[in-house]
């Protein structure tokens, strides 16, 4: 016989338990929400601790039961994933407007051997000012994220906007359209 369950699972509101049920069917859903709503679902029909840790396919009774005393605490929000859990951002937001901003500079020809960024030049010239181990993956991501994208003429602006030769000379172009494309 296992452990007595010490919290048992507050009276669920019907609005929740239909948001729980809502989870366990869409296929969109976070898998390990699914698994906690599933198991709430059957903590609340009745079944052990363990019971519904096996069936919705977590670690174990003592799991539930700690997902049993977030619920009563937090409510729906006891579902998501509690902060401070995963991997800590490498870059924090100073080197990530340093990125941008060398990536939006004019390269010198002479320091940098180029006329244009591309992303190994573009790391080159970051490794040198400081960040030691970043890869070209992370200036694009990093760039992308940042609203800019790598224009055929091998230059990074901000997505929406291109540089166009015109026999005035080079202007801005800007597509009013922008934020409706990216949604």
């Amino acid at each position: 016989m296992g452990k007595p369950q010490k919290e048992q699972l507050r009276e669920l509101a019907e609005t929740e338990r239909r948001a729980l049920q809502r989870m366990v069917q869409a296929s969109s859903e976070r898998v390990d929400r699914v698994r906690r709503a599933k198991a709430l679902l059957m903590v609340a029909a009745g079944a052990s601790f363990a019971a519904a840790a096996r069936e919705a396919g977590l670690r174990s009774g003592t799991t539930v039961a700690t997902l049993v005393a977030r619920f009563n605490r937090q409510g729906l929000a006891a579902l998501s994933i509690a902060s401070g859990r995963g991997r800590k951002s490498t870059y924090d937001a100073e080197a990530r407007a340093q990125i941008v901003a060398t990536a939006q500079s004019t390269p010198d020809r002479k320091q940098d051997g180029t006329a244009t960024w591309s992303l190994s030049t573009l790391q080159k010239r970051l490794r040198k000012e400081g960040l030691e181990r970043i890869g070209t993956n992370t200036i694009k991501r990093i760039l992308e994220y940042a609203g800019s994208s790598y224009q055929k003429s091998r230059s990074w602006c901000p997505t929406g906007t291109a540089q166009r030769k015109r026999k005035s000379g080079v202007v801005t172009v800007i597509d009013p359209e922008t934020e409706q494309k990216r949604g």
